[in-house]
């Protein structure tokens, strides 16, 4: 059977960690980079006696995500006891939701290769984080609890994912809609996003999902991307090979590219789900329904269209400046100062993102103020200084912290625009060469750029190359 008969079903669970003040049943700072076992208290390291008390933020952030993602919110949800033994979970048992979850039945719409696909959302739940086991050179491990307890909302697909550059596509745009509502951090490197990603693949046109396997906590979309594809590859090679596909929980590799056999593959009997004793049902009433939307922000999607319409920019425009809050924040508080949306998405985008990318910095820990370069777009638009001395400046204020305005004055970078100081550099470029206006005026047109340049070298870049353009045409198309 070739590979093309095939059809991938893919599933996603993507743990979020909510940015609460304070765990989800106890009131240790919820904090990543302390030291170890610093941040626990009875109740997060699950000694006898110790009674969980539910965070109402938790509920609050995680109800906002559900709304966000089109759900419906249950008006009754509750939380269960999920029993599994792992190093890192003290209790022995998680506490999770299990039937009655507080979110169900949302969508994520995303878009690959051009193309637009409603993924569905089967349930988001909220649950307590595990520890974190830390492996020593020495061989030894050490379990860290600072994290047990940090509030999760666990979004979960429905099994309509059906590539790779779609789960990562739907992980992109979840990430984005997290930090949109400033819930969750969305660093899959510090692991406050992590995705399991189950996979099945069956024979085109069958009805019957194939044998799903699972690969746990990705950290990153380069390693969803790589994680799926090997996975697929291997079930067509052991179907083809007329081997079985057996249910097993696996993780991915990066530094061999493959993926490592943890475990058989648990199902949900296995952890024997009851009800949690110690925490009542959830009851979320229209007020705090009310509550979680008054502190909606506009969404991605919603943010992308209003700046096409409003500011007549492209789709790609569009979604290069919306792909971050802050930078879609940033760039409207520019258009606020200059008036001038084209303009300021020019800079914003070839410029400041261009910087970011180099410094590998947020848009948030940008030196230069929507203020400051607006200021040297007014001095560029309005003929003060050209383009590359525009871009020289921003490259000083950058480094230096100073205005657009002290740099121009000081350093004596007004454009020169005056004709007859222009024609002097004209009349000298041309009888420095010669031959090069003879081809030119042989019928080698592209030879003008090379005029401007010399020009333009010899008013240290201060030349107007616009006055330059028209005093050049003239001076070689009319030798008197």
């Amino acid at each position: 059977m070739s590979a093309e008969k095939y059809e991938v079903v893919i599933g996603l669970e993507v743990h979020a960690q909510l940015n609460t003040k304070s765990k989800i049943f106890c009131d240790c700072r919820a904090e990543f980079g302390e030291r170890p076992n610093t941040l626990t208290c009875p109740v997060c390291l699950g000694l006898p006696g110790a009674l969980p008390v539910l965070n109402r933020d938790a509920v609050l952030k995680c109800v906002r995500l559900g709304q966000a993602l089109g759900c419906d919110i249950s008006p009754v949800s509750e939380f269960a006891r999920k029993n599994y033994f792992y190093p890192d979970c003290p209790k022995n048992y998680q506490i999770s939701m299990y039937d009655r979850p507080l979110c169900k039945n949302g969508s994520v719409v995303i878009e690959t290769d051009g193309n637009t696909k409603k993924i569905g959302i089967e349930r988001i739940h909220l649950e307590e984080d595990a520890g974190k086991l830390v492996h020593g050179i020495d061989g030894h491990s050490g379990i860290d609890f600072n994290r047990s307890g940090i509030p999760l909302a666990e979004i979960v697909t429905r099994p309509e994912i059906s590539s790779a550059p779609e789960a990562v596509e739907f992980l992109r745009h979840l990430r984005q809609t997290v930090r949109y509502l400033d819930i969750c951090d969305g660093d899959l490197e510090k692991g406050s996003l992590r995705c399991d990603v189950n996979i099945s693949i069956m024979p085109g046109g069958s009805k019957t999902h194939g044998t799903r396997t699972e690969i746990k906590n990705l950290n990153s979309f380069r390693a969803v991307k790589a994680g799926i594809e090997f996975e697929i590859e291997r079930q067509k090679d052991l179907i083809e090979s007329g081997r079985k596909i057996t249910k097993v929980t696996q993780l991915w590799d990066e530094s061999e590219k493959r993926l490592i056999q943890m475990r058989g593959k648990e199902e949900t009997s296995d952890y024997r789900y009851f009800p949690e004793p110690d925490l009542p049902p959830v009851m979320v009433d229209e007020f705090f329904i009310r509550e979680a939307e008054a502190e909606m922000p506009e969404l991605p999607d919603e943010k992308k269209r209003r700046f096409i319409e409003d500011y007549l920019l492209s789709e790609y425009e569009a979604g290069v400046l919306t792909v971050e809050k802050g930078l879609a924040d940033y760039y409207e508080a520019l258009v606020e100062e200059t008036r001038d949306p084209k303009t300021s998405c020019h800079w914003v985008m070839r410029e400041i993102l261009g910087e970011l990318n180099e410094s590998a910095i947020a848009i948030e820990e940008f030196s230069l103020t929507p203020v400051m370069i607006a200021e040297l777009i007014s001095l560029a638009e309005r003929g003060v200084i050209n383009a590359p001395v525009a871009r020289e400046v921003f490259l000083e204020m950058k480094s230096s912290g100073r205005s657009a305005t002290e740099i121009v004055s000081e350093r004596n970078l007004e454009q020169i625009s005056s004709p007859d100081e222009l024609e002097v550099m004209v009349d000298q470029v041309i009888a420095d060469n010669q031959e090069e206006v003879e081809r030119f005026r042989n019928g080698n047109p592209r030879l003008l750029g090379f005029f401007i340049g010399e020009a333009m070298n010899k008013s240290g870049g201060k030349a107007n190359p616009r006055l330059l353009n028209e005093i050049f045409l003239k001076k070689l198309q009319d030798p008197d």
